[in-house]
């Protein structure tokens, strides 16, 4: 990776300036190299996180996995544009990008905000064309029929950083930098005003299996809402419950890749003949 100019990173928020991610820019990042048959996993963020955010998920999963990193608008080398303020054009984005990839079955995988957008991206991929999506792993997140406004857009700039602070654990020094907080403040914004008004569309469901990660200390994802990932596949639904807290897979990076590895493989040796190569 490139030498990294500016880098602060503190639990869910993060900024980092790189010429050699600037010069690759759009939609997708591939942070390592991957053996040649290895399948297609695609990562998307938390709120407020940026695609670096899974630097060291990637180095884990790289010998099982070809790990394609979503990046969203309004960070990092992408700072210039507007950060999206609708969920679905998140989506909608993604599944452009991904044109190149959509010859094989994608495994999905999100983390907070990222599982939803991983969710939506899974139903447009069911719809072609290609093959149907291998399956979803969706973590630290309730269900997308459980509405979540808490009205964290609404708040004022202070007041928004504060609530990250009280999430992620934030030190006072990263909310002292005004010259930072300019810099996170819309992108974290135009996040949860996207997760906060977004509303899952009646009825709808994947035919993908769904794997759920949690921590088994976070308090801002219910019991009760978790499960509720069950109603939106048609196929099978697993739970995994790691140690800690919302941000449990920074701290248990190699856990987490050894379980996604495991899900993929799964996923793999499930797949219906009509998607099977020929």
């Amino acid at each position: 990776m490139a030498p990294i100019h500016r880098s602060k990173k503190e639990h869910g928020v993060t900024n980092t300036r790189s010429p050699g991610a600037a010069a690759r820019g759009g939609w997708i990042r591939r942070y390592h190299t991957p053996r040649g048959d290895a399948p297609a996993l695609v990562c998307f963020p938390h709120a407020g996180g940026s695609a670096s955010a899974y630097f060291a998920l990637s180095a884990a999963l790289s010998e099982g996995a070809e790990v394609l990193v979503v990046q969203y608008p309004g960070r990092q080398d992408r700072l210039e544009e507007p950060a999206l303020t609708d969920l679905r054009e998140l989506a909608e984005g993604a599944v452009t990008a991904l044109a190149p990839w959509r010859g094989r079955p994608l495994t999905l995988f999100g983390h907070s905000m990222g599982s939803v957008v991983a969710y939506e991206v899974a139903r447009r991929l069911e719809r072609g064309p290609g093959p149907a999506p291998a399956g979803l792993v969706v973590s630290g997140n309730t269900a997308p029929s459980v509405e979540r406004d808490q009205g964290v857009h609404r708040l004022d700039d202070e007041e928004l950083m504060a609530w990250m602070s009280d999430l992620a654990g934030t030190p006072p020094a990263v909310l002292a930098d005004k010259e930072l907080l300019a810099t996170i403040v819309p992108s974290l914004r135009g996040d949860f005003t996207a997760l906060e008004t977004y509303r899952h569309p009646k009825g709808s469901s994947v035919r993908c299996p769904i794997s759920g990660y949690v921590g088994d200390h976070d308090p801002y994802v219910p019991h009760d809402g978790f499960l509720r990932w069950a109603e939106h596949t048609t196929a099978e639904f697993t739970v995994q419950v790691f140690d800690g807290g919302h941000f449990y897979i920074e701290e248990q990076v190699q856990e987490v890749a050894r379980s996604i590895l495991r899900d993929v493989s799964a996923f793999a040796s499930r797949r219906p003949a009509r998607d099977l190569p020929a």
